[in-house]
């Protein structure tokens, strides 16, 4: 039985060959490194995408191996803060369909990219969706910590600030709750400076508090044109026990869809034109 997490780069090539033998889901997370604020280090979406997985991966560790986390990610419009790295966004789908190309040249067969930064998730989805295009003996999907419902659910019921979204205090306190000591709390500031209309609005975990907002319009603008701080939302309110609850759901509900994911069959493509096309491209 096992009982710790299959870490992709301790398994020596038996190791790993023996695994790809028994259908199990390669968890990948995604992040970036960029501001977060006066408060917080570059490495926040690291951090946390690191953690996630981390908890993960120790709850149900016979269904899961764990990749190395990618840490440089698609973050232009963070460049004018201090510490920003990021990857053209051509570059960076290429790069991660490289890595699931390895991975499925070695056998494994599902596999699940687990996202901690906001410009990783358009990329990460054609980087998933190509992957699936180009090798449909494998499945490539994609799920960003935020979305879940049960940490939607747990920030619904503790949430104190207006609005959640960078720096802010969901991410502060998923810090606190992985590595305290990185943290500087004096330093913790609220910003509420970037401009919000009825449809003009975003908040990390899709909640509004104006009960007028409709849907919100996706821009992507320069963060230093929204924050005056690199900070959106209320760090001063976060705590190190609002971290662990969100590290808790998260896992628990990446639980769930791994279970779902091995349950899924992968099925083999039908061709459907009623002949084999001569040029197929795909």
């Amino acid at each position: 039985m096992i009982t710790k997490p299959i870490l992709f780069q301790k398994l020596t090539d038996a190791e790993i060959n023996e695994i790809v033998k028994r259908d199990t889901v390669v968890i990948i997370p995604a992040a970036t490194l960029e501001d977060h604020g006066p408060h917080l280090p570059v490495d926040t979406d690291v951090v946390i995408a690191e953690a996630i997985c981390r908890e993960l991966a120790l709850k149900i560790p016979e269904q899961v191996v764990l990749m190395p986390c990618i840490n440089i990610g698609y973050s232009p419009h963070h460049i004018d803060g201090p510490g920003t790295v990021t990857i053209e966004w051509d570059t960076f789908i290429n790069y991660c369909k490289d890595i699931t190309r390895s991975l499925i040249h070695h056998g494994f067969r599902r596999l699940l990219f687990v996202n901690a930064h906001g410009s990783n998730h358009p990329v990460l989805d054609m980087a998933a969706r190509l992957t699936n295009v180009e090798n449909p003996e494998a499945r490539c999907a994609l799920v960003s910590w935020w979305n879940l419902k049960k940490v939607q659910q747990a920030v619904q019921a503790f949430r104190e600030s207006e609005i959640t979204g960078h720096g802010c205090e969901l991410e502060t306190s998923l810090y606190l709750a992985i590595e305290p000591e990185a943290v500087n709390m004096n330093l913790a500031v609220k910003d509420y400076t970037h401009p919000r209309s009825a449809h003009f609005w975003a908040d990390l975990v899709g909640q509004s508090s104006d009960p007028e907002a409709g849907n919100p319009v996706n821009l992507n603008e320069y963060w230093s044109t929204v924050s005056e701080t690199g900070v959106w939302g209320d760090a001063t309110v976060a705590t190190r026990e609002k971290g662990e609850i969100i590290l808790a759901a998260a896992s628990d509900e990446l639980c769930e869809i791994v279970e779902e994911f091995l349950a899924r069959p992968i099925r083999e493509r039908v061709a459907r034109q009623g002949f084999t096309p001569k040029y197929a491209k795909y």
